[in-house]
């Protein structure tokens, strides 16, 4: 982190961020499959410290989608979600991330994060978009204890239109007007605060009787300093995905800052800062996190200056960690909405049509990429390996054929 002070910029900065991440570390949580206070936990000392080894000054650190979602794909199929055993594991395959990312930082190897091909980033995460738009559906309509994969439960939601919830639907549909609706009124409008303080407040004033978040543990974060290492290697292939494609996020939101502002930034420094993070996230007893994009262009227009913004965001998360039982009523509809609503952008099929036309082989391969992570979903880290053979494939052709 630079030696000079906070400026007033990176405070309000980190604090607005801060008040965005509780309701999405809540979220992102039980996408990931882990109980929702521990997505808090994940937005405390990995935000504070990967500060301190930020390149990017805007960058900021904590739980996301499309992590959460690797790490649900990783761990479903060696326990039960929700479990104190998955809970181990979550930490566990934080810790091995972090590991990775710290030594591919260390031995100065972020050129890595070039490797992976635009189609097969299109694809992948394209792919993981609408699986995480499919795994929130049955939260925004208010159905419960739905059995199958995430797209057959996405697909069962929407067609029981009798088992929809009309409390859920209102509370969705709300969510997603003020979180685009606000846009209109001012860019840095805070959607998701404003929806999830008025969906308190509904919820107690009417006695909502629908699916609410539940009871959240208020307190500190749950040191863990021991590991079950049973599910290493199990879980070794799983860490190496989500370390490097899970790096691409973080490293494109830096490079895009970086560019605007034509300042340097240094994938080796992020590496290093995504780990520690990481390391953070195992410690603090949570599951793997990664840069957000929605968070650091927040935390840009809301006139951060330095990292001191991203280490103010994970202090003020650590100080309100005793008072977030007032989170307990707040309905799980808004939770899944603000999911969508953060996702649907990565949805862009302009750039499929863009490919077709200009660049055929390689719109091959992102729709190969996209097929391959709907159909291994979970394991949607088995789809990107597909997406990746796919590039090998076509990179061989074209030598072989010039």
């Amino acid at each position: 982190m630079h030696l000079k002070k906070p400026t007033p910029g990176d405070v309000i900065a980190g604090i607005s961020v801060a008040l965005l991440a509780l309701p999405q570390g809540l979220a992102y949580a039980e996408l990931a499959g882990m109980p929702a206070q521990y997505g808090l936990f994940a937005a405390g000392f990995p935000s504070l410290l990967a500060a301190i080894f930020a390149s990017s000054p805007y960058l900021q650190t904590g739980p996301v989608a499309l992590t959460a979602l690797l790490t649900f794909g990783a761990l479903q199929g060696i326990a039960e979600p929700f479990s104190s055993e998955y809970i181990e594991l979550a930490a566990l395959l934080a810790l091995m991330v972090g590991v990775i990312r710290l030594f591919l930082g260390i031995c100065k190897m972020g050129f890595i994060a070039v490797l992976l091909t635009d189609a097969v980033v299109l694809g992948f995460t394209t792919g993981a978009a609408i699986l995480i738009i499919s795994s929130q559906l049955p939260k925004s309509l208010g159905l419960e204890n739905l059995s199958g994969g995430i797209i057959s439960s996405g697909w069962e939601a929407i067609t029981s239109p009798n088992q929809w919830e009309a409390g859920s639907i209102l509370f969705s549909l709300g969510t997603i007007f003020v979180l685009f609706g606000g846009k209109l009124i001012h860019r840095l409008f805070p959607g998701v605060l404003v929806a999830v303080i008025s969906g308190i407040l509904i919820s107690n004033l009417i006695s909502y009787d629908g699916p609410v978040v539940g009871e959240i543990k208020s307190g500190f974060v749950p040191f863990k300093f021991s590991f079950d290492w049973g599910s290493t290697w199990e879980l070794m292939l799983p860490a190496i995905v989500i370390a490097i494609i899970g790096f691409a996020e973080p490293a494109s939101i830096a490079k895009t800052f970086s560019k605007d502002h034509k300042s340097a930034w240094n994938p080796n420094k992020e590496f290093v800062s995504q780990g520690v993070a990481n390391l953070a996230a195992a410690l603090s007893n949570a599951f793997p996190v990664g840069g957000s994009f929605g968070r650091s262009s927040l935390n840009k227009f809301a006139g951060a200056e330095s990292p001191w913004s991203g280490a103010i965001t994970g202090a003020f998360v650590l100080v309100v960690l005793p008072f977030t039982s007032v989170l307990s009523e707040l309905p799980n509809a808004i939770l899944g909405a603000t999911v969508i609503g953060a996702v649907m952008k990565l949805i862009i099929p302009s750039n499929f049509i863009n490919l077709l036309k200009n660049r055929p082989r390689q719109a091959l391969i992102a729709i190969g990429t996209l097929l391959a992570t709907i159909l291994t979903s979970p394991r949607i880290d088995r789809g990107i390996i597909i997406g990746l053979i796919l590039s090998l494939v076509n990179y061989l052709f074209e030598r072989f054929k010039g």
